[in-house]
C-alpha cells in the first residue's frame, strides 16, 4: 500500500465510478473531493503518483479504472501512529468500497493479485460470475496487451494449473495467480519443438512439457494434437537412452494418468520397445524404473497387453531389479511383479510363485527389504501385504473343496493321518483279525483322533475349511511327528471328558487361522498391513498351525476344560493368536515365544484390565462424580483433536485405478480459521503452513460426510474390496460460490480418521461421537475417578448419600480457646 507523507491532520478523498478525482488540503484537515467545492481549494490533480515532503507543494492524482472495473473507492489519510495531527506528517490508506465498511461483500468476489513477468502486478476484485474470458480481457487491456485470447490465467502457487471454468470456483481470496501463455498455444509450441531436428530443441521441448503435463487442461491439448504419439515416436526410437528418454517416459505416464486416453489403445511394438528398456542391462538408472512403471499401469490397464508384458519381461529380470541396492527401482519392479501376479489366473500365479520361491526371492525379501536398513516406504509395504495376500490366496481353493470320501487319494491321507498314532498299536492288535473287527478298530482310532463321526469324511465335508484342515493336519504329523504323537495318545487316553479332540480343534483352528489372515479375501488397494514373519517361511501357514495347535492344547490344560468348553477354549485361542500377530513378530522363530509367554491366565488378566478401564464402577455417587467430570474432559479431547489438526497430516490421493503415489497434506491454521492443503512429493518433509497454497475457511464449511456419503467412494460401488475404503474416507462439503464443492480424503488409518472426523466435528461445533472418542473419555474418566477416589481405597461407598442430621434446638454454643487446659 502506498505511503505519502502530508503536514496536514486527517484527508478523506471520495472517488466516484469511473471519475478522476483531485486532492487538496487546508488547514483544518477537511476532506477534498471531485468535483471540487469553493469551501476546499485543490493544489493538485494528476495521474496516480507520490508526494513531496512534508510542508511543501504536493500532490496526489490517481488514474480511476474503466467504469467496468472501476468501484466505488475511499483514501484516507491517517496520522502516523506517535504523531499528533496537528502539524504531523500522515499517511495515505486505501480502506476499500463504501459498501464494504456497510455490509459484506459478494460471496462470489474475491480479492485477488495478478502477476506478469516484467510488469507491476494487479490487485484486482475477480467476480467469479463473469466469464473468464471478460476478466482476461480486463486484465490485458490493464497492461496494454492485445489478443487476450493468446493468454491464460495460472495458480502461480503449487503445481501451476491453468485456471478453467471448472475449477475457477477453486480461487479464494489472497490468491496469487500468473498470465502466461494459453494452453492451446503452449501445446503447440512443446510439441512443435519435439519435431525438432536438433537434439537441443527436442531435450528443452521434453524439459518443458514435463511439468505442465500433470495439468489436465494442457495435457487434453497435447493430447488432441498427437501428442502421445509424438512421444511414444521418440520412446520407440530410443536414440538417446539416457535423460531425454528419462524425461519422455515420465511425460507420457503424466498424460496417460489422467485417463482421457485408455491404456488398450497402446501399440504392441511400443510396449515391447518398453519391455527392451526393462530388459537391458547397462540403462540409465532413471529410465527403468519409469518404465517398470508404465509396464505396471499396462498390465493393470489392459489384459491382452498385460499378457504380452507377462511373456515378453522374464522373472528372473525382476528378480534382478529387485537385488540392485536401489529403493525406487526395487519398488517398481515390486509393483510390476504383483500386478503380473493379480492379472494370472490361479494356476499361473501358482506357476509363479513357487518358481520365485524356488529362486529364493522369499529370503531376499526378508533380509535386504524387511530388515533393511534404510526404512520402508509405504509403497513397498502395500505391494509386500498384496504379495503375502496372493501367497494366501493360493490356499483358498483347498478351504473351500470338502472331502471326497470316493478318492482314493484322500482315503489313504486319512489312513496316514491314522496311522502315524496308532500303526504300530493297530498292527499288534489287528494280527489275525476279520475284515470287519480291523474296521471296527480303525473307527474307535479315528474316534480317538477327534472326529466327530464314525466315517472321518463327513467332518471334513464343510467348507470352509475342507481340505485345508487335512492338509495341516498331515503336516503336524509329519513335519513334528512327536508333538503330534504326544497330543493325540495324551487326549486319548483320557477318561474323564478332558481329553482335546485334535481332529475337531484342527478343523475349527483352520477356520479361525483364515478368518485371522483373511485367506481368500479379495486384496485391499490401500492396506499396508504385511506380516513380516511369513516371509521368513516357505510354508508359514502350514507352520503357524503347527504352533497354534500346540498352544490349544496347552490352553485347554491351563482351563481344565472339558468338550462342553470346546468354544470358550477357542475364544481365548483366537484372542492369544491375534494379540500376538498384533505384535508383528519378526519370524516364526520368536512367534511361539510370545503366543506361549500370552497364557489363559495372562488373558484373563488382560481381559480384567480392559473391562476396568471400559466400565469403571456402577455405584451412583461414582456416576454422578463422572458426569460432572464429563465436560471438562471432553474439553480436553476437543482441544487434543483441533491440535492434531493443526499438526496436519499427509493423504494419498485415489486415482481411478486406485494409485497411491500422490501426496497431499493437510492442516489448520493456528487460530482455526482456515483449513490449508496442497501436495506434496514422495519423501518430502511436511511442508510449512506458509508454503501450503490452497486455503479453505472454516466458516464455509457446511457438513462433514463419512463413509458411504462421500461423494469420492460412494460410484465405486459396494463390493468387498471397497469396504476398506468407506471406512477410511471422509469429506467437507463447502461453499464454492453459489454451488457446493467438496475436499476428499482417505485416511491412513483408522485411528487418523477418528481424529481428523473428531477434530472437524469439534470445529464445526457438532458432537464428537467416534469409537476413539469413546474410548479416550472412558479412559480419563477412569484415571480421574480413581485418582479422586485414591484416599477412599477399601472404603465402602454407599449407594445413597448419608443423611444430613436435623439441626440443633439452639446455636447457644461456643468454646472458648483463651482458657488453658491443665
Amino acid at each position: 500500500m502506498p505511503v505519502f507523507p502530508f503536514s496536514t491532520g486527517w484527508l478523506h478523498l471520495g472517488v466516484g465510478r469511473g471519475q478522476a478525482f483531485s486532492v487538496g488540503r487546508n488547514g483544518s484537515g477537511q476532506a477534498a473531493s471531485y468535483p471540487p467545492t469553493p469551501e476546499i481549494n485543490p493544489e493538485l490533480t494528476g495521474s496516480f503518483g507520490k508526494a513531496s515532503e512534508p510542508d511543501k507543494e504536493w500532490d496526489l492524482n490517481c488514474e480511476c479504472k474503466p467504469p467496468s472495473q472501476a468501484l466505488d473507492r475511499e483514501i484516507l489519510l491517517v496520522p502516523r501512529r506517535g504523531v499528533s495531527s496537528a502539524g504531523g506528517s500522515t499517511f495515505v490508506q486505501s480502506v476499500g468500497s463504501h459498501s464494504s465498511r456497510t455490509m459484506a461483500p459478494p460471496r462470489n468476489v474475491v480479492k485477488i493479485a495478478v502477476q506478469k513477468a516484467d510488469a507491476i502486478p494487479q490487485l484486482i476484485q475477480l467476480d467469479q460470475a463473469k466469464p473468464l474470458a471478460t476478466v482476461l480481457k480486463e486484465v490485458c487491456d490493464a497492461w496494454n496487451l492485445p489478443h487476450s485470447e493468446s493468454y491464460a490465467l495460472k495458480f502461480a502457487d503449487g503445481h501451476k494449473r491453468y485456471i478453467t471454468e471448472n475449477n475457477r470456483m477453486e480461487i479464494k481470496n489472497g490468491s496469487i495467480l500468473c498470465l502466461s501463455i494459453a494452453p492451446d498455444l503452449e501445446a503447440q509450441q512443446v510439441l512443435g519443438g519435439l519435431q525438432s531436428t536438433s537434439r537441443e530443441g527436442c531435450y528443452r521441448a521434453l524439459k518443458n512439457l514435463v511439468p505442465l503435463a500433470s495439468d489436465m487442461t494442457f495435457a487434453q491439448e497435447v493430447i488432441s494434437r498427437d501428442g502421445l504419439q509424438r512421444l511414444s515416436t521418440i520412446i520407440e526410437n530410443g536414440d538417446d537412452l539416457g535423460e531425454m528418454l528419462a524425461l519422455g517416459l515420465m511425460a507420457f505416464l503424466e498424460l496417460m494418468e489422467h485417463g482421457v486416453v485408455s491404456w488398450e489403445t497402446l501399440s504392441m511394438p511400443f510396449v515391447r520397445k518398453v519391455v527392451s528398456y526393462v530388459n537391458m542391462n547397462l540403462m540409465d538408472a532413471s529410465v527403468q524404473p519409469l518404465a517398470l512403471r508404465l509396464l505396471e499401469s499396462v498390465t493393470l490397464g489392459s489384459p491382452a497387453l498385460g499378457q504380452l508384458v507377462k511373456s515378453e519381461v522374464p522373472l528372473d529380470r525382476l528378480l534382478v531389479h529387485l537385488q540392485v541396492m536401489n529403493q525406487q527401482l526395487q519398488t517398481k519392479a515390486m509393483a510390476l511383479l504383483t500386478a503380473l501376479l493379480q492379472g494370472a489366473s490361479t494356476a499361473e500365479r501358482k506357476h509363479m510363485l513357487d518358481y520365485l520361491w524356488q529362486r529364493n526371492l522369499r529370503q531376499f525379501i526378508y533380509k535386504n527389504i524387511i530388515h533393511s536398513a534404510a526404512p520402508m516406504g509405504d509403497e513397498m509395504a502395500h505391494h509386500l501385504y498384496v504379495l503375502q495376500a496372493l501367497t494366501l490366496g493360493l490356499l483358498e481353493p483347498r478351504m473351500r473343496t470338502p472331502l471326497d470320501p470316493y478318492s482314493q487319494e484322500q482315503r489313504e491321507q486319512l489312513q496316514a493321518l491314522r496311522q502315524a498314532a496308532f500303526e504300530p498299536e493297530g498292527e499288534s492288535m489287528g494280527t489275525g483279525l476279520s475284515a470287519d473287527r480291523r474296521r471296527s478298530l480303525c473307527v474307535r482310532e479315528f474316534r480317538k483322533l477327534g472326529f466327530s463321526n464314525s466315517n472321518p469324511a463327513q467332518d471334513l465335508e464343510r467348507v470352509p475349511p475342507g481340505l485345508l484342515a487335512l492338509d495341516n493336519m498331515l503336516y503336524f504329523s509329519r513335519h513334528a511327528p512327536s508333538a503330534y504323537s504326544r497330543f493325540v495318545l495324551e487326549n486319548s487316553s483320557r477318561e474323564d471328558k478332558h481329553e482335546c479332540p485334535f481332529a475337531k480343534s484342527s478343523i475349527q483352528l483352520t477356520v479361525l487361522l483364515c478368518e485371522l489372515l483373511h485367506v481368500g479375501e479379495p486384496c485391499s488397494e490401500t492396506a499396508q498391513d504385511f506380516s513380516p514373519m511369513f516371509f521368513s517361511q516357505d510354508h508359514s501357514f502350514h507352520e503357524l498351525f503347527c504352533v497354534a495347535i500346540q498352544l490349544l492344547n496347552k490352553t485347554w490344560k491351563e482351563m481344565r476344560a472339558t468338550q462342553e468348553d470346546f468354544d470358550k477354549v477357542m475364544q481365548v485361542v483366537r484372542e492369544q493368536l491375534a494379540r500376538t500377530l498384533a505384535l508383528k513378530p519378526t519370524s516364526l522363530e520368536l512367534f511361539p515365544t510370545k503366543v506361549n509367554a500370552l497364557t489363559y491366565g495372562e488373558v484373563l488378566r488382560l481381559r480384567q484390565t480392559e473391562r476396568l478401564h471400559q466400565e469403571g464402577t456402577l455405584a451412583p455417587p461414582i456416576l454422578e462424580l463422572r458426569e460432572k467430570l464429563k465436560p471438562e474432559l471432553l474439553g480436553l479431547i476437543r482441544q487434543q483433536r483441533l491440535l492434531r489438526l493443526c499438526e496436519g497430516m499427509l493423504f494419498r490421493k485415489i486415482s481411478s485405478r486406485r494409485r497411491q503415489d500422490k501426496l497431499w497434506f493437510c492442516c489448520l491454521s493456528p487460530n482455526h480459521k482456515v483449513l490449508q492443503y496442497g501436495d506434496v512429493e514422495e519423501g518430502a518433509n511436511p511442508p510449512t503452513l506458509e508454503s501450503l497454497p490452497e486455503q479453505l475457511p472454516v466458516a464455509d464449511i457446511r457438513a462433514l460426510l463419512m463413509g458411504k456419503d462421500c461423494p469420492h467412494v460412494r460410484e465405486k460401488g459396494s463390493g468387498k474390496q471397497n469396504k476398506d475404503l468407506y471406512e477410511l474416507a471422509f469429506s467437507i462439503s463447502y461453499d464454492h460460490g453459489e454451488e457446493e464443492a467438496y475436499l476428499n480424503f482417505i485416511a491412513p488409518s483408522k485411528r487418523d480418521f477418528y481424529l481428523w472426523t473428531d477434530g472437524l466435528s469439534a470445529l464445526l461445533g457438532s458432537t464428537m461421537g467416534s469409537e476413539q472418542t469413546r474410548l479416550d473419555l472412558e479412559q480419563l474418566l477412569t484415571m480421574e475417578t480413581k485418582l479422586r477416589l485414591l484416599e477412599l481405597e477399601n472404603v465402602p461407598i454407599p449407594e445413597q448419600p448419608p443423611p444430613v442430621p436435623p439441626p440443633p434446638t439452639n446455636f447457644n454454643f461456643c468454646y472458648d480457646f483463651s482458657i488453658i487446659e491443665p
